[in-house]
């Protein structure tokens, strides 16, 4: 007979990281599909260049032996579509190549591989692009222009290192000023005006520069929490956190501060609860953990939106949320089973002796009184004669 002595977990689940990943892409398509139907084929050539760059990087770090993982684990797939998806659709083609490069090099090959990484890849490219390309980056496009599936943005084929077309001049062509391409934050932020709730939740609106349908997002957020490929308590306390954050300062405030129903559906905040916070090696394992990590999610993405000079704080929310992971997964491991229950066993065990035994004293109560303490406790004293100590 032979016995198999391994280490914990010893029951494993039958899912893989391939098929996890291979899910969530599959989640994605709708939304890419939508992307690339609002803005055409600048959308279009932006996932795929960018994409291509993620899946480049990869096999480049992964063949010199630099991380662990393969390109068929469909990971680097994922962070190049939603590096495409927080990237203007205008964005600069040889821009989206340098930030998939950092956003793999950086966020992934430099902790060691898939599941080594301590920030959200797709987030490291993209904070990346923010501050390497802070024009181009702030550069959006009216949704749903004619003629977007028969021709580009001029933006998206700058040549590399030279500075893309003004986009302002082939906006006059199609009878749209510059800021018609503002996003509701940038709208709201600057100007003071409050975008409609059909434009924030369906996107199909051509008024603004929305982003990816935060309805549609939703629905295959649902998808992923059905097959339990992600934990629906990070989205709910970032969503619950955010709501509740923007309705106390809406009702202390109304004229200053937008109504909850606009922060939470307005800008990339439904994009990162659902696919970017919820990165397993980057957010918490335990429950409280979670409820903890998305409520600091939430709020520091309301505080960020109002009360600093960016229009949009997911971004550095997730960061600073991946950031304190490992301190927030410390404070709130659950305890271990049978723990309290052997405490309270220890507690009415030493009550018992003090009742049987009033003179005994425990190691822990009389400051681990060792056998050598005692004696020299007990050592009779320089001119004592035997029988003399008082009892």
């Amino acid at each position: 007979m032979t016995i198999e002595i391994r280490s914990a977990p010893h029951i494993k689940s039958t899912t893989s990281v391939e098929q996890i990943m291979r899910h969530v892409v599959w989640s994605l398509l709708p939304v890419c599909a939508f992307y690339v139907y609002q803005y055409g084929l600048s959308a279009l050539a932006s996932m795929v260049v960018v994409t291509a760059s993620c899946l480049a990087t990869e096999r480049l770090f992964v063949k010199t032996g630099t991380q662990s993982g393969d390109i068929r684990d469909f990971s680097a797939v994922i962070t190049g579509l939603l590096l495409a998806l927080s990237l203007p659709p205008g964005f600069p083609l040889w821009m989206g190549v340098v930030a998939g490069f950092v956003a793999i090099a950086m966020g992934k090959a430099l902790f060691g591989g898939i599941g080594f990484n301590v920030f959200n890849p797709a987030l490291v490219g993209r904070a990346f692009a923010q501050a390497a390309f802070p024009q181009a980056i702030a550069s959006y496009t009216p949704s749903f222009l004619p003629g977007r599936f028969y021709e580009m943005i001029p933006s998206s084929m700058a040549f590399p290192l030279m500075q893309p077309a003004d986009v302002s001049e082939w906006l006059k062509l199609k009878h749209l000023d510059a800021l018609a391409g503002a996003t509701p934050l940038a709208k709201w932020k600057f100007e003071g005006v409050l975008a409609s709730a059909e434009e924030l939740v369906t996107s199909l609106s051509g008024h603004m520069a929305v982003g990816p349908s935060p309805a549609l997002i939703l629905v295959c957020g649902i998808y992923l929490a059905f097959r339990r490929h992600l934990d629906w308590r990070i989205p709910a306390a970032i969503l619950g956190c955010a709501g509740l954050t923007a309705w106390l300062l809406f009702a202390f405030s109304p004229e200053r501060y937008p109504n909850p129903f606009f922060m939470l559906f307005s800008g990339g905040l439904i994009l990162g609860a659902i696919y970017m916070a919820t990165d397993m090696a980057t957010s918490p394992v335990t429950p409280k953990g979670m409820w903890v990590y998305g409520a600091l999610i939430g709020l520091l993405t309301v505080v960020i939106r109002y009360y600093s000079g960016l229009p949009e704080g997911v971004m550095y929310a997730i960061l600073l949320g991946n950031a304190a992971t490992p301190l927030i997964e410390k404070i709130t491991q659950p305890t271990p089973f049978g723990k309290s229950a052997l405490a309270r066993l220890g507690q009415a065990k030493r009550g018992a002796s003090y009742a049987l035994h009033p003179g005994y004293i425990s190691r822990e109560d009389a400051g681990a009184v060792t056998p050598k303490k005692r004696f020299l406790r007990n050592k009779p004293k320089p001119n004592e004669r035997p029988g003399e100590r008082e009892p």
